[in-house]
C-alpha cells in the first residue's frame, strides 16, 4: 500500500470514528437540544460520505503533505487544527449570520470540535505516512 493510501484511510478512519462517536454519543444532546427542529430522521448517506471522502483529502493536501519533510508531527497538528477550525468556522459562522436562532454556544464548541478532530485525524494519517517513508 502507497504512502499516501496508507495517510489517507489512517485519516480518514480516526476522523469517522471521532465523529461517529461525537455526534452519535457525546455532543448528541447538544444538538438535539440546538438544533433538534432541523435535523432529519436519518442522515443522507452520499452527503456524508462526500463531505468524510473531501475532507479527508482536504487534510492531506493543507495539513500533511506540506508538513512531511518536517521532522516530528506538531505542525502537521497544529496545521490540521487551524484547517479544521477554519472549515468548521466557516460552516458555524455562516449559520450564525443567516439562520434566525442558530445557537452561539453550539457553534463555539463545534469549531473547537473541528479544530480537534481534524488534529487527531491528520496526526494519524501523519503516522501512517511516515510509517512508509
Amino acid at each position: 500500500m502507497s504512502k499516501y493510501l496508507s495517510a489517507y484511510l489512517a485519516t480518514a478512519v480516526v476522523m469517522l470514528v471521532l465523529d461517529m462517536l461525537w455526534l452519535g454519543v457525546v455532543a448528541k444532546p447538544l444538538y438535539q437540544e440546538g438544533l433538534g427542529h432541523l435535523m432529519a430522521e436519518r442522515p443522507n448517506w452520499v452527503a456524508a460520505v462526500a463531505f468524510y471522502a473531501l475532507y479527508t483529502l482536504g487534510l492531506m493536501w493543507f495539513a500533511i503533505l506540506p508538513n512531511a519533510a518536517d521532522p516530528g508531527w506538531l505542525k502537521t497538528a497544529a496545521t490540521a487544527a487551524a484547517f479544521g477550525l477554519v472549515a468548521y468556522a466557516t460552516y458555524d459562522l455562516s449559520n450564525l449570520a443567516t439562520l434566525k436562532d442558530w445557537p452561539i454556544g453550539l457553534s463555539l464548541i463545534d469549531m473547537a470540535w473541528g479544530a480537534s478532530i481534524s488534529a487527531a485525524s491528520a496526526t494519524a494519517g501523519r503516522f501512517a505516512w511516515d510509517r512508509f517513508a
